[in-house]
């Protein structure tokens, strides 16, 4: 018998086998899944990944399109600003090296070197842009070090042609530091032209998007903010060329990976304005403004407005508006101060007056009540209007409404104050000429039983339409108003009143609600000018390439926040390039007048479409003519009544109550301020320029605003007769 212990054999487990297998076998089977994954399904975003590690798109900047007048004179161009730039790693390795260059820079473009890096340092750093005074050399090298060592930062900007010159002399000296050459936008005529150029400012958040999609770089590239700039930013901004390199891993660039994309510049616009008209305007307007301001000893003129057109052609030659701006100023970047100090001039200067502001055109819109109440029969050429001093007006708001003394209301001429008992018995033209306001009470609201059927609000409107107003014009500017001729529906929703015969008296005059302008005044005086027809008013003469080639383009203002500007047709496009004259409309011929059946004071609305007798249109011109030659009462005598060019034009002395007047207490019944406006066109038989001329509270038309209309004129027939006599064209068609 044995006493040891007895060893028993192990015994094997198969399933612990099994199981270390099913673990191997699931583990490859995971990695390979992975490895397919990877290689096959996934391997173009990893190859896509790779490739950007080593791959960068360098953009390059296209050169803006340059903005000439009609004659080739440069408005707007490209001119090299210098950038004082440090490229860290191709600075010396040694550190007493780098502080001297630091040093020897500092004393040369006046930025300080800085003192020690520090963590602290470089996160300031992080809050100032490039060229913002703050960091020294030191800190903006080093934090640019941090991020992009291969890639330049700008030290100084904007630095003078001599100092730019010393830093590429200096360049064997200052490894690492280098002048680079950046193009800004410059604009020789500068104030004179702001509202028509404008300027270029950075991309804004909302359209970074869209214009990154375009090729565009927020922080670099800028867009048109205003004027033609703006307007036309797709014709003259180009197209951004486009680089793909290899680059290591610190950023360097290596060689190209395909072949470079060269920018193409943006084309050439060319405006039908004519700069020494321009500037014949702007001194004409400066001049008139000093002298009444100087003359009543404070500032009684604010603000005005100088339009020349040829009414043949819709051609802008000269579209001034005071106040102005410097549009250099905004050039390189837009100082928030003076930026400031524009927005919160109560004059708004940045705001082209010529278009954006609205205002009672007065006087001037006698001309739709004249065209309106001789179309419509309301008065003849012969018939005779007695226009008295003033006349007393029964102010009814409903038929029904009895007359009192309490709404019985005086309606007074302009030369009440000199002339009592009014014009006396006057005929149909000698109402234009003499700019009788009683007359046209009369013609636009009815009086008695001499003119038993005034015009009315609603025909009214239709023939004030028809020559321009209550609707933009479609001019190639951003912020066009639409002015406003109201009717009794719009009074009734805004005011909640209903609408009575006085309210009509004041808008056949221009008065009241309406407002207007001073585009709209001028393209109504433009279609009398031109017999009834309209032209659609352009600043745009042509669009050439950097070559010289003309290239089509059309415009279309449908959006008036969305122009749209293309090199093919749409519908209700119009062409802009090269340069054919449009017309709007001819209100002899298109039947725009829409009609109405007018029982007493209230008119309804028929079917019936009409157009604009020729005659009518002669007897509203023969008027505007009288003006300058009726000896006693034509209200442009004294101005053009031995002008050597036949002339025809329409005064207005508009009253107004607006938030200044209001704030200045002069708002008071019967001796409101008044705005100055006056319109004259020559030659008289074959015009080819018409000119408005407005001064915000300048008083009497004729005397304020009339004389500028007459120097502008003068002017533009003596640029006419030199460039005659020099073998050129000017502004003349």
């Amino acid at each position: 018998m044995s006493t040891g212990t007895e060893s028993r054999p192990v015994r094997f487990e198969a399933w612990r086998l099994v199981t270390i297998y099913v673990v191997v076998a699931l583990a490859m089977t995971a990695f390979l899944i992975r490895l397919i994954n990877l290689q096959i399904f996934q391997s173009e975003d990893w190859r896509t990944r790779a490739v950007d590690n080593y791959t960068n798109e360098v953009s390059v900047p296209a050169l803006r399109g340059i903005i000439y007048d009609r004659n080739g004179y440069i408005l707007a161009r490209n001119i090299a600003s210098y950038n004082v730039v440090v490229t860290p790693a191709n600075l010396p390795v040694d550190e007493s090296d780098i502080q001297r260059i630091y040093r020897e820079l500092s004393e040369l473009v006046d930025v300080p070197v800085g003192g020690p890096v520090t963590a602290e340092s470089l996160e300031e750093a992080k809050l100032f842009a490039p060229c913002v005074e703050g960091p020294g050399i030191a800190q903006l090298v080093a934090l640019q070090d941090t991020l992009a060592p291969y890639s330049p930062v700008k030290i100084k900007c904007n630095v003078s042609e001599e100092v730019a010159r010393i830093v590429e002399e200096k360049s064997v000296d200052w490894p690492g530091v280098a002048v680079e050459v950046e193009p800004i936008r410059d604009y020789p005529t500068g104030s004179l032209t702001a509202h028509i150029i404008g300027f270029l400012g950075p991309i804004p958040a909302l359209q970074e998007e869209e214009l990154r999609a375009q090729g565009f770089i927020p922080n670099r590239d800028k867009i048109g903010y205003s004027g033609v700039e703006a307007s036309l930013q797709d014709v003259l901004a180009g197209r951004n060329g486009l680089q793909v390199v290899q680059v290591d891993v610190a950023g360097q660039e290596i060689r190209n990976l395909e072949p470079p994309i060269a920018p193409e510049p943006g084309n050439n616009v060319y405006l039908t304005i004519d700069t020494r008209l321009q500037a014949a305007a702007e001194a004409t307007l400066l001049e008139e403004i000093n002298f009444w301001n100087t003359y009543f000893g404070r500032i009684r003129i604010s603000s005005g407005v100088i339009i020349a057109m040829n009414p043949k052609t819709g051609e802008i030659l000269a579209m001034v508006s005071y106040p102005n701006y410097e549009n250099n100023r905004l050039a390189r970047i837009i100082p928030a101060y003076y930026y400031e100090q524009l927005s919160q001039d109560p004059r708004k200067p940045l705001l082209n007056n010529a278009i954006s502001a609205e205002y009672p055109p007065g006087s001037t819109f006698k001309l739709s009540t004249a065209t309106g109440a001789f179309n419509e029969g309301v008065v003849d050429g012969d018939d005779i209007v007695q226009a008295p001093g003033q006349l007393l007006l029964c102010e009814r708001f409903n038929p029904t409404d009895a007359c009192t003394d309490a709404n019985t209301r005086p309606f007074v001429d302009h030369i009440f104050e000199k002339l009592p008992e009014g014009f006396g018995p006057v005929n149909f033209y000698q109402c234009i000429g003499f700019s009788s306001n009683v007359c046209f009470y009369k013609l636009g609201g009815g009086y008695e039983d001499e003119i038993p059927q005034g015009l009315g609000i609603e025909r009214l409107r239709q023939y004030a339409r028809a020559l321009g107003y209550d609707e933009r014009s479609g001019i190639q500017l951003y912020g066009e108003a639409d002015g406003l001729i109201p009717d009794p529906q719009w009074k009734r929703i805004n005011t909640g009143e209903n609408w009575s015969t006085g309210d009509t008296y004041i808008a056949s005059v221009g008065q009241g609600y309406v407002l207007s302008t001073p585009l709209q005044v001028l393209l109504s005086g433009a279609t009398i000018a031109n017999n009834g027809v309209l032209m659609q008013p352009t600043i745009v003469r042509q669009v050439t390439d950097g070559d010289g080639n003309v290239i089509p383009y059309w415009f279309n203002p449908q959006n008036p926040l969305d122009f749209t500007v293309t090199q093919f047709e749409t519908p209700g496009s119009y062409q802009i390039s090269p340069f054919t004259p449009n017309k709007k409309w001819d209100i002899t011929v298109d039947p725009l007048i829409r009609g109405y059946s007018c029982d007493g004071p209230y008119c309804t609305l028929t079917d019936e479409l009409k157009t604009v007798r020729p005659e009518t249109v002669q007897a509203v011109r023969e008027g505007m003519r009288l003006a300058v030659t009726a000896t006693l009462y034509g209200t442009l005598n004294d101005l053009f009544g031995d002008f050597p060019i036949a002339v025809a034009g329409k005064t207005g002395t508009a009253e107004y109550c607006d938030d200044v007047a209001r704030a200045a207490n002069r708002c008071q019944f019967g001796s409101w301020p008044t705005h100055a406006w006056t319109l004259a066109f020559a030659p008289y038989e074959d015009p080819e320029i018409i000119v408005l001329a407005f001064a915000y509270n300048g008083g009497e038309g004729a005397s304020v605003a009339g004389p500028m209309v007459q120097r502008v004129i003068r002017a533009y027939f003596e640029i006419k007769a030199l460039d005659i006599a020099q073998g050129q064209g000017g502004a003349s068609p």
